[in-house]
């Protein structure tokens, strides 16, 4: 006679199963797909996160949830990423930035022409405000709304993407904004639209978004980039994935361009790579590759 199996007893009220092998491979697999090193204290997180998709897809466990995903899951893997990618941002973070950048364009103005544009570059774009930051600081130091840059913005997290192109946020969003900064570059909404702006046109012509995952073995994004934004990504990868992906960054970095990184970011051991600057910012070391 076959004995009915025990019924699973949960002792935390979860709605899914999630065994420290779920999340040990949870974290073995978003490493190997983004680079993204997840501490333990992420577990909730990622049970969070993740169930979501374990309802879309009417699922049962964590354990078949990552059956599926290396099985020929490729249409989930994406949502996967997306899941677990972090994006946290906001309008001028970390000003000195831009102010440091609104210095360099304006240095370089008497060779920059609509033919032969600053290439600027947003590697971590996130739902766009740091693209749309950069974009206006090129309009105010140009003092046009069609200046002579263009400005490549990429992400691992599509989702995040799609929001960043459509360029429309809540007010509270542009809040703490100067007053003149949201007239020319913020269109209000009205009707079933209040309570929301959208970024003028001419910002969303600077800006061409595109998927990239700084894992690739290369980066297909063109060059070499006046200006290099890579801020509060790098500290999600271990070092060596860090030093991986920075000597691919640096490639795209023009001689005399300028990397931008997070305040929490320390490259010590990439100082054959990129050499300080400032205060987070970086330019290449000689001899860093080509």
């Amino acid at each position: 006679m076959t004995l009915p199996a025990s019924p699973i007893v949960r002792t935390d009220n979860r709605e899914f199963d999630f065994a420290d092998r779920d999340f040990r491979r949870v974290c073995e697999l978003i490493h190997q797909r983004a680079g993204i090193a997840l501490a333990p204290a992420k577990r909730d997180m990622v049970y969070g996160r993740l169930s979501r998709r374990l309802r879309v897809l009417g699922m049962r466990s964590f354990q078949q949830y990552l059956d599926h995903l290396e099985n020929g899951g490729d249409d989930e893997w994406q949502a996967f990423t997306n899941a677990l990618t972090t994006n946290l941002t906001a309008f001028f973070r970390e000003p000195h930035h831009f102010d440091k950048l609104r210095e360099e364009l304006q240095a370089r103005a008497a060779t920059a022409t609509s033919a032969n544009p600053l290439l600027l570059w947003s590697c971590a774009a996130s739902t766009g405000e740091e693209p749309y930051s950069i974009a206006i600081t090129a309009c105010e130091a140009f003092g046009t709304l069609k200046p002579p840059v263009r400005i490549v913005a990429t992400d691992v997290d599509t989702q995040v993407l799609a929001t960043a192109a459509r360029g429309v946020y809540a007010l509270e969003r542009v809040a703490s904004l100067e007053t003149d900064l949201k007239r020319r570059y913020f269109q209000r909404g009205t009707g079933p639209n209040d309570g929301q702006c959208r970024v003028v046109p001419a910002l969303r012509e600077l800006i061409d978004y595109r998927p990239l995952n700084l894992l690739a073995p290369r980066f297909d994004i063109g060059g070499p980039f006046t200006a290099l934004f890579c801020r509060n990504v790098m500290i999600y990868f271990d070092k060596p994935t860090q030093r991986d992906i920075l000597g691919r960054l640096v490639r795209h970095l023009a001689d005399d361009g300028m990397l931008y990184t997070g305040h929490s970011e320390n490259y010590l051991h990439a100082a054959d790579l990129i050499q300080p600057c400032g205060r987070t910012l970086y330019r290449r070391a000689p001899g860093a590759p080509t």
